[in-house]
């Protein structure tokens, strides 16, 4: 028998879990060995999932107790609409776990929970040569056009 994957918040005891997948994100964009992040990062990034006035939420993916894919995503203010809008900053799936609808199940979770609230868009970026990941989000979303600009203050 097959178990579901079920897409859940996230849990203060998934951490040995997470951390792997949020890891391998990481690693995924270039930021491992001497470019990793450092750990107060990880660190104030995890915290801020269980904090009720951080707008910073995580959904993660698990099937058979194993956690297969992660997302995080912010809520935040425009200056073009009324209603907020939700950032998915990151998604991940684990390796092995690719190609078999865990990045679609997570997307769609989050805008479940964008339609629940009353929240009109869902955004996020990617870079340009993920491609695997890009023939995804082609069907779940459109492409805005846009270029991401950015300056790092030193």
């Amino acid at each position: 028998m097959i178990e579901t994957l079920v897409v859940r918040p996230i849990l203060a005891s998934d951490y040995p879990r997470w951390l792997p997948l949020w890891d391998g994100y990481n690693a995924f964009y270039g930021r491992s060995g001497a470019t990793a992040l450092a750990p107060d990062i990880t660190a104030t990034t995890w915290g801020r999932f269980f904090d009720a006035y951080e707008p910073v939420h995580a959904l993660v993916a698990e099937q058979g107790g194993a956690l297969l894919g992660l997302t995080h995503y912010l809520l935040h203010r425009s200056t073009t609409a009324i209603a907020p809008s939700i950032y998915l900053q990151d998604l991940f799936t684990a390796e092995d776990a690719r190609g078999k609808g865990v990045g679609r199940a997570l997307i769609e979770a989050v805008y479940d929970r964008a339609r629940a609230a009353g929240i009109p868009r869902v955004y996020w970026q990617t870079h340009e040569t993920n491609h695997i990941a890009m023939q995804l989000y082609d069907q779940l979303a459109e492409k805005s056009g846009f270029v991401v600009y950015r300056h790092m203050i030193e």
